[in-house]
Parts: C-alpha cells; sequence; structure tokens
C-alpha cells in the first residue's frame, strides 16, 4: 500500500489517496478532488509505480464529498474502473439530478431553520457551486457494511460510520501483523469532522458520529490512515479525544443559551465560532444545530420554532457545576 498526498486548498489539509499496485486489481482508495493540478498531482504518482490513470482497476471511496471522489468520473472514463461507494452516497457521486434537487431544497430549509442571514446565504451558495458542476461522474456500484474487498491478499471490510456523511465509511484490515483502518473523514489527525453542516442529510448527526467514534475507542485499531494529513498512531485515543472535545462543546452551547436566553443555531455558532466565511457559513451553525437538536432530543433544551432554549430547571444546575469542571469546557 502506498499512500499518495494530493494538494487541497481546504482547511483540513493535503488529501490522500491510497493505492494498492501489486494484485490483480489496482485499487485506489479515494481520488483527491477535481482540480487539474491534483490531477497531475495523482498521475505523477501513479507513474512513480509504473502506471496511470488507465491502469486502475477498482476505485473505492469513503463517501461522496468533492475532495475526495472528485476524480473518479475522469478515471473511470480512462480506464474503465469500477467506483465503489456506500448506498447512500451512490447518488450524489453518480450526479444524479434528482438526488441533487432535494440536496438543495434541504440547504434552503436548513438555512431558514438556523436563521443564517440572506448574505450568508448568497455567499454560501456561491460556494457550494463553484467548479462542481465541471465534476465528470462515475457509474457507481454499491456496497453495504460489512461488505469485503480482497486487494493485494489482504481484506478490506467496510465499517459504516455515518455522521459526516450519510455513506461515510472505513475499510479495516489486517497489514503488517496489525489491525489498520482507512478511516476517511470519520478520524482525521488534525481537524474534529464536521457534523450537522457536512451532510444535511443525516438525521441525528451528532448521535451516529459518537457512535461511530465509539466503534473506533473499542477496536482499538494499531494505525489509521485518515483522508487527510498523516497517519494515526493511536486512532482509539484521537476518537477519544473527538468525543470530549463534543462533551465540551455542548457544555459551551449550555452556556451560549443560559446568557443569551432563547437563540437560533446562527446565533449559537457566532458564540462558537465567531464570524464565519467561505464553507465555515455552512459548517458553522450545522454544527450548532446538530448539538442543539442532540441536546433537545437529550431534554436539556427545548425547541421553540427556529429558536432553542434551556429546559427548565437547567439554569440552575448549570449555577451549580464545580467551577473547575465548569471551565474544562472552555
Amino acid at each position: 500500500m502506498e499512500r499518495l498526498s494530493l494538494s487541497n486548498a481546504a482547511f483540513e489539509g493535503d488529501n490522500n489517496a491510497y493505492l494498492f499496485a501489486d494484485g490483480s486489481a489496482v485499487t485506489l482508495i479515494d481520488t483527491g478532488d477535481w482540480m487539474a493540478t491534483t490531477r497531475e498531482q495523482l498521475e505523477t504518482a501513479l507513474f512513480q509505480h509504473g502506471l496511470g490513470l488507465a491502469d486502475i482497476d477498482r476505485i473505492l471511496l469513503t463517501h461522496w464529498h468533492h475532495d475526495h471522489c472528485g476524480l473518479a468520473g475522469e478515471i473511470q472514463a480512462e480506464s474503465g474502473a469500477d467506483v465503489y461507494v456506500h448506498t447512500d452516497d451512490a447518488a450524489l457521486v453518480e450526479g444524479d439530478e434528482a438526488a441533487w434537487n432535494a440536496m438543495d431544497d434541504r440547504y434552503q430549509q436548513s438555512f431558514e431553520e438556523w436563521g443564517m442571514p440572506e448574505d450568508k446565504q448568497t455567499t454560501l451558495r456561491e460556494r457550494l457551486t463553484d467548479g462542481e458542476t465541471t465534476v465528470e461522474t462515475p457509474t457507481v456500484t454499491t456496497f453495504e457494511d460489512g461488505e469485503t474487498f480482497s486487494v493485494t491478499g489482504i481484506d478490506l471490510e467496510v465499517v459504516h460510520t455515518s455522521g459526516h456523511a450519510a455513506g461515510l465509511c472505513m475499510f479495516e484490515t489486517e497489514m503488517d501483523g496489525e489491525r489498520q483502518v482507512f478511516s476517511g473523514d470519520a478520524l482525521l489527525p488534525v481537524y474534529t469532522p464536521n457534523v450537522g453542516g457536512a451532510d444535511i442529510r443525516v438525521d441525528r448527526p451528532l448521535e451516529k458520529y459518537l457512535r461511530a467514534l465509539q466503534g473506533i475507542v473499542d477496536a482499538d485499531y494499531d494505525r489509521a490512515w485518515p483522508g487527510h494529513r498523516t497517519p494515526i498512531d493511536d486512532p482509539a485515543g484521537r476518537a477519544q479525544y473527538i468525543i470530549e472535545h463534543h462533551e465540551e462543546r455542548s457544555w459551551r452551547v449550555l452556556d451560549a443559551l443560559d446568557r443569551r436566553g432563547p437563540c437560533d443555531a446562527w446565533t449559537v455558532s457566532a458564540d462558537l465560532f465567531g464570524e464565519l466565511e467561505d464553507i465555515h457559513i455552512l459548517h458553522g451553525p450545522g454544527e450548532s444545530g446538530a448539538h442543539l437538536e442532540h441536546l433537545a432530543r437529550e431534554g436539556t433544551v427545548v425547541r421553540e420554532g427556529a429558536e432553542y432554549r434551556l429546559a427548565d430547571g437547567v439554569a440552575d444546575t448549570l449555577a451549580e457545576l464545580d467551577e473547575e469542571r465548569w471551565e474544562l469546557a472552555f
């Protein structure tokens, strides 16, 4: 297996594509984004292994986001490669018009529910459509949780980890005598993957993502190969850190409601993240909304229209918290 590092202007850092070249079917996990520079980098990396795009037989996608599947269509057009993705993300990867129209409707509904200002909606829509309409889309074959793919003498087992994206999957394997996992965006070494905004189709995104993280903790992998940046040598520790990060964020959401009184997700996101620009206009209120909905289902917060307030008695509980524990939330 070779990790191919591909440039990415997004904040998560360089993308990774993973190459399995020694078996009967040359396989890639993820492709990077659709930019010409990324294609050139991928072609250069393949050439160093005596390969070209036309030699790729199979592509396994972790999820539908364009920085992970952006070149799948171009590679398939050149090589005839089979492209595999989880059922929940298949329509988006294929560029299905009805699926993308439904996504557009969900965006508008979410913007209104979050209380996003009109000028921010305009800026965000320009960002969401920039360049993506030129992506050549592939025909895909779907897979489900628990299916396996054989590559270069090892088996990759699909682990569905919904939350950041509806169809987000990892591929776990035994490699070099260790339990390892290709974690996509389920587990990243620096940033905590966004929930709520990164895929607005996901119902209960925070609940599902926390369940996925606990699964990584329980699996206790020896190493994770993430969708961005460098390998993770303590996947369980990193997953536990992100679980605790979201617990602390929930405390900050409660504090915002305690200080402000009833307010919408956009207002809470200002407390959490400050002024939002670029794609963070989507990610900020999306994650705030995910936490607010999660707290509402737990009964700590009450939703009234587009606004949320602390449930009766919660403010008194917050006031009684031990000062040292409260400080841990910031």
